[in-house]
């Protein structure tokens, strides 16, 4: 939903492993008689608690990059992305494995805040549910299960991000001894014993509700989410049964948008472009969970601010305002392409599954990649610029005007490629050719650039640094044009679109690699098709393996909160053969260690008792 209280954030740690983060309990720190007990005899009252298990989301999940880079941790190390030109970057732990040196372990401290603040915030709910005087147990029941949903949802990530964690549930009310000496939970017993039996619950009692729901979950959402986490248990057990489970909680939503949405209101969008139409955004019909900040004058959303929301719009984009004739202003910035420079590269390997076995593009790639930008600023070329940009001396003096065509990225299968590369050299706008900025033989981003126009600083011989790797396709599944004015000066401007967490294909595509091990992937290329077909791309043939599904979710779901979880379910990060073959750049730094995170050595592990037994493997403990 889209207001939630803020003044009980001191209440919301409970006696939890935030305990070892020094953290108090309400009795040590009681304004004017205030008790969690006393806020629950009222519905309203109890309500200001339901209300905060979504603080944890909004301090550090899906979109918020104040505290750590969500996004980061789940869609960057894999196959699909790099740093912008793949060049040296300040967040190697986010990017690169650290690139060879020694792992920074203390970045995850903000994570695990917000992933024990959101844990413990749905255990108060389900400790004093029983209190507040509702009319029906059935609103009760879905007050606890919206807690439910968001505590399995925190422990998913727990789980995929560190492994075993310390498991903290609502009868846990005291900070007693033992929590200096915390035990960690197999990630399978998590899913067993808290997981899958609190979606189970969701499930139940959740309402079906409708689109305009907004973060708070429903059955589809629920429903969703179980067999997501059904077929990513697979990762931690050799068990047949959860891929047995994945396959039947998929089917259920798939089965139920074919009858109409009749028992979950499940639908996915004829036509592809629709699912991230900026129309569409905060009723999405194919969502099955969706989420968004909220900031208004007197309320940012968050206690960080607005500006530091949801910023995926300004993740993904190259690094345009390289050529002047694009300025990062605040103007532009409220529009669709906006102009702030990103952090994600699209890697070789992603933009190659776009190119169809004929050499023609999958039309999911001109869909949800930018390629080209109009001015935002006047620009008459100079000199230095045109031998940088191995332009022709023609160029020099000619004016890109505001509005006019200033940055085209072309590709080989584009109809009219060879026309435009023709004319790259002479063109006043900046026209910038595949080849010039990836290598296909290598895998990678082109580092050196060989000039056409020679001069004495830019040779032909491939040894000066390549310039046009500043330019590269550009997701945009999170643009917007909506937004929260925040300071305008300084070009803060807090995103309040909806993000598409869960959507309607993912059930497709789970159905696919459950039935590849349950039934020998007799039914799976009807799933992968159903995807394609609605995407307009061409229906596949012959036989499915893992890699045919992962290629597929890759085309489907960059982008989406999801990369990192899926190499690692599927085994491809249990050595650095994968990474090697598909993105080596990143590749050559990874270590199986590093598929969990480390758990933080500046505060978290020197403040309990066993903190080198805690801490995974490949990381130094910091223990005391």
């Amino acid at each position: 939903m889209k207001h939630f209280s803020r003044y009980i954030l001191s209440a919301v740690l409970t006696a939890s492993l935030c305990g070892m983060m020094c953290s108090c309990s309400l009795e040590e720190n009681n304004p004017g008689g205030f008790t969690f007990e006393n806020l629950s005899k009222t519905t309203a009252g109890f309500q200001t608690i339901v209300n905060n298990i979504y603080f944890g989301l909004e301090r550090s999940f899906y979109g918020n990059v104040n505290k750590i880079d969500f996004m980061a941790i789940t869609e960057a190390e894999t196959d699909l992305w790099t740093t912008p030109r793949n060049k040296d970057n300040t967040s190697t732990q986010y990017f690169w494995y650290y690139a060879g040196g020694t792992p920074n372990t203390t970045y995850t401290l903000n994570f695990l805040y917000s992933l024990y603040d959101g844990i413990g915030s749905c255990n108060k709910v389900l400790q004093y549910g029983d209190l507040p005087p509702y009319k029906t147990e059935e609103e009760r029941n879905s007050k606890l299960a919206e807690a439910r949903f968001m505590r399995a949802l925190y422990y998913y990530h727990g789980v995929e991000q560190f492994g075993g964690i310390t498991v903290v549930t609502e009868k846990d009310t005291e900070i007693g001894e033992g929590v200096y000496t915390p035990e960690r939970k197999s990630p399978k017993a998590t899913y067993d014993e808290i997981i899958i039996p609190d979606l189970l619950y969701a499930i139940e009692w959740l309402p079906k509700g409708d689109d305009s729901y907004i973060t708070r979950p429903t059955k589809k959402s629920a429903i969703g989410l179980l067999a997501r986490c059904y077929l990513q248990a697979t990762r931690w057990t050799e068990d047949a049964e959860y891929y047995t489970n994945a396959l039947k909680y998929a089917k259920m939503l798939i089965d139920d948008m074919n009858a109409g949405g009749a028992s979950y209101n499940a639908y996915m969008y004829d036509k592809y472009e629709d699912v991230f139409a900026e129309a569409n955004n905060y009723t999405n019909k194919e969502a099955l969970w969706k989420h968004a900040y909220y900031s208004d004058a007197t309320y940012n959303g968050s206690s960080n601010g607005a500006h530091v929301l949801n910023m995926c719009h300004e993740l993904f984009r190259a690094q345009i305002t390289s050529f002047p004739a694009r300025e990062n202003n605040a103007d532009t910035y409220e529009t669709w392409e906006g102009s702030k420079n990103g952090s994600f590269m699209p890697t070789q390997h992603l933009i190659s599954l776009f190119v169809n076995s004929d050499n023609t593009l999958d039309p999911r790639f001109k869909k949800i990649f930018q390629n080209v930008w109009l001015a935002n600023k006047s620009y008459t070329w100079t000199k230095d610029m045109a031998n940088q940009y191995d332009k022709d001396a023609s160029v020099i003096g000619q004016t890109v005007a505001v509005g006019d065509t200033a940055i085209e990225f072309i590709m080989p299968q584009d109809p009219d490629y060879a026309a435009k590369k023709a004319q790259r050299y002479t063109s006043k706008h900046m026209i910038i050719d595949y080849a010039d900025v990836y290598n296909d033989a290598g895998k990678t981003v082109e580092m050196f650039h060989k000039y056409f126009n020679t001069t004495e600083a830019y040779k032909a011989d491939g040894t000066n640094e390549n310039f046009h790797s500043n330019f590269y396709p550009s997701m945009t599944k999170y643009n917007t044009t909506k937004f929260f004015e925040s300071n305008r000066s300084k070009i803060r401007f807090g995103n309040t679109s909806a993000m598409q967490i869960i959507r309607m294909p993912e059930m497709m595509l789970i159905a696919a690699e459950a039935d590849l091990k349950v039934n020998g992937g007799s039914n799976a290329l009807s799933y992968i098709n159903m995807v394609r077909k609605r995407a307009g791309a061409k229906e596949l043939t012959g036989t499915v393996t893992i890699r045919t599904i992962l290629d597929e979710r890759a085309r489907e779901f960059c982008g989406e909160f999801m990369r990192f979880y899926d190499l690692a379910r599927t085994g491809m990060l249990k050595d650095d053969n994968y990474l090697n073959e598909t993105n080596p750049s990143v590749g050559k730094y990874f270590k199986a260690e590093y598929v969990l995170r480390p758990f933080d050595t500046s505060t978290f592990l020197p403040s309990i008792n066993n903190g080198s037994e805690y801490q995974n493997g490949g990381y130094a403990s910091g223990a005391k």
